[in-house]
């Protein structure tokens, strides 16, 4: 079991990639910085805080297993996000189609982690 939220690998991975949305997100133009790149830096950003907000409840597995969820939903918005960019702005498709393969492969990971703590983690009152 990780001692830290900072030694899981859906933790690394979430920050990574929220780290180069961010980035990613100031290349839109100027009228989208407020609208659609606020959106996308706010529903990247939840999926690795519910991952941190979830692992500080990890002694309640139902809450953990709770926040792991929310941070599914919010890869799935960021996904949904970045195709309307994809969709949207020609000249950020390629960048965004290599991000939404990356969120998907996260998501993947984050359902097996959700799978991994129901079956699996144990808690102070469930040994």
């Amino acid at each position: 079991m990780a001692k830290t939220y900072k030694e899981l690998d859906v933790y690394k991975v979430s920050f990574d990639l929220f780290i180069r949305v961010h980035r990613f997100s100031f290349r839109l133009p100027k009228h989208e910085t407020y609208e659609l790149g606020s959106q996308i830096r706010r529903s990247a950003d939840s999926i690795n805080s519910n991952i941190v907000e979830g692992y500080g409840r990890k002694q309640y597995k139902n809450d953990f297993i709770r926040f792991l969820i929310y941070s599914h939903s919010s890869n799935d918005e960021t996904i949904n996000h970045l195709k309307k960019i994809e969709q949207l702005y020609p000249d950020l498709a390629e960048d965004a189609q290599q991000l939404i393969e990356e969120y998907d492969s996260l998501g993947k990971r984050i359902n097996k982690f959700i799978e991994y703590v129901k079956n699996k983690w144990i808690t102070p009152d469930n040994p």
